[in-house]
């Protein structure tokens, strides 16, 4: 399959979804390389670099190398330093499947450059409980990676309204399978908004209206994850 590009005038058009899931292509992969490091967690020293926000509570804990999700609903864990692009963001996260009372596989997904319109200049301002719906006051991109019980793979462009989460991709597959990776990578670069997993690219989306500043955070539903080697670069185009 060939990559497939969505630009935001097609969205805002109203323009039809996309019926295929973009591949890794050889004029994609050499776009950019990285650059230097801005920001990382190992994971073992606890919560220090994160903010977290929970529906109905759960666990989250950061040791021995790993960020642990064990959550029987909404939970948001943002990360507290605001990231300015261009930059390449990676991690990778692995859903737990072993008889656990929240380890269902389900709900991969990604907020990233996100500012909340009600508190602009501090997004830890404005008390948010986890919760989807609370999340509408944001501008920001949010991927959903095997959603809805492990069905749905889309790509949201929030516009900070409530009820208003327009819609930039959806498929049926790519999906999560139980305990395997996912190496993710998220690429802010201008306009150029790509979301990638295991070196395929799910989402590439050129925004003419691009979100370039803002948090990132790991969002998931009902499930247990394990997180690992978190990492933020600069980016740099190749010449």
């Amino acid at each position: 399959m060939t990559t497939t590009r969505r630009t935001f005038g097609a969205l805002a058009t109203g323009v039809a979804l996309a019926a295929l899931v973009p591949t890794q292509t050889a004029s994609a992969a050499a776009r950019y390389r990285p650059g230097r490091l801005i920001a990382r967690d190992d994971f073992r020293h606890g919560l220090g670099q994160w903010a977290t926000e929970l529906q109905d509570g759960g666990s989250v804990t950061a040791s021995q190398g790993v960020l642990e999700m064990d959550v029987p609903s909404g939970a948001t864990v943002w990360f507290k330093r605001r990231l300015r692009g261009p930059y390449v963001l990676e991690y990778t996260a692995t859903p737990v499947s072993a008889g656990g009372a929240n380890d269902r596989v389900s709900d991969l997904n990604n907020f990233w450059n996100a500012t909340d319109v009600r508190s602009p200049e501090d997004l830890f301002a404005t008390h948010r409980g986890g919760a989807l719906d609370e999340y509408d006051h944001l501008t920001t991109y949010y991927a959903g990676y095997g959603a809805n019980s492990n069905t749905t793979t889309r790509l949201r462009r929030y516009v900070g309204e409530a009820g208003v989460r327009p819609l930039v991709f959806d498929y049926t597959e790519p999906l999560l399978a139980a305990n395997e990776p996912n190496r993710v990578r998220i690429v802010s670069n201008g306009s150029t908004v790509q979301w990638w997993n295991n070196g395929r690219l799910v989402f590439d989306f050129v925004d003419q209206e691009p979100y370039t500043s803002g948090h990132f955070a790991f969002r998931t539903v009902w499930s247990h994850f394990r997180i690992t080697d978190f990492r933020v670069r600069e980016l740099r185009q190749r010449p």
